[in-house]
């Protein structure tokens, strides 16, 4: 190779190098601007001092004890289908998959009124349950069931996607050992998955966690009821600048963490 094409091509990548450094600090600058002003809006001070108001520490509390419960229900409901849709082919599989993925792509608010039809008083389904004088509607039972509706299709996919790929001679082997259906799933596959199943898990609790458009159509605003992190930074910005952004730097950090947990497991176990 002569000097003249060598050259041109060490300008070249140094141009490539330099063009996608200044790309990827773009981007940087436009996410972490946002974030860094909200830090920088609020003294420690304010921030403690903050933690102890009744909005502030209610919608915490609130919406680490529901996240964490529909958390466990996705756990429960998903892994099973999430296997299902992993290892057997049936009439009509891919409708199913379009369909529990739908929640990923419908607005919230379309999501909220989806199932105030469906749950609220007049609902399809909650119309039965008010007969009995069980109401679902601006409950927290609706912040739950709002929280899975729309953080299932997340467990699900990652799941079947650990399904997937792990090769079927583990459960071949347990079959020809004489192991059942059930025990070779809970002693043999969940165990060689968990680390797919954990980081689903996990990203359904963050999306949980952050709920607001699905929460507010069908469970409302009430505090201590129904009122959620996302829902008290929304009223607290009303009145309490400083709560709202405490709230907002509490769920900054917890998605921080969140991510990070889900690397550092699937970058552990890789």
């Amino acid at each position: 190779m002569n000097a003249g094409k060598r050259n041109f091509l060490e300008r070249k990548g140094l141009f490539l190098y330099l063009g996608g450094g200044a790309l990827l600090t773009l981007v940087l600058i436009f996410i972490v601007t946002p974030i860094i002003s909200l830090f920088l809006r609020i003294t420690p001070e304010e921030f403690l001092s903050s933690l102890s108001s009744p909005v502030v520490w209610n919608a915490l509390t609130l919406s680490l004890i529901t996240a964490s419960l529909s958390t466990l229900v996705i756990i429960l409901i998903g892994t099973p289908v999430a296997w299902i849709n992993a290892r057997h082919r049936y009439p009509g599989r891919e409708i199913v998959d379009t369909l529990i993925d739908l929640p990923l792509v419908l607005p919230p608010t379309v999501a909220g009124l989806a199932l105030l039809m469906a749950f609220g008083r007049m609902g399809l389904i909650g119309n039965f349950f008010y007969q009995f004088g069980i109401s679902i509607a601006f409950t927290t039972l609706a912040v739950l069931i709002a929280q899975v509706f729309v953080s299932l299709p997340f467990y699900i996919r990652q799941a079947r996607a650990s399904f997937e790929q792990l090769d079927t001679m583990y459960e071949n082997a347990a079959r020809t050992l004489g192991s059942t259906a059930v025990p070779t799933f809970v002693t043999i596959i969940l165990p060689l998955v968990k680390t797919g199943l954990i980081a689903g898990a996990i990203m359904s609790f963050a999306r949980a966690l952050g709920e607001f458009g699905a929460t507010i159509m069908f469970a409302g605003n009430f505090q201590g009821r129904t009122q959620t992190m996302p829902l008290a930074i929304y009223t607290a910005m009303q009145g309490d600048l400083i709560a709202s952004i405490t709230l907002s730097v509490i769920l900054i950090l917890i998605s921080f963490i969140v991510i990070a947990l889900v690397k550092l497991k699937l970058k552990g176990d890789a």
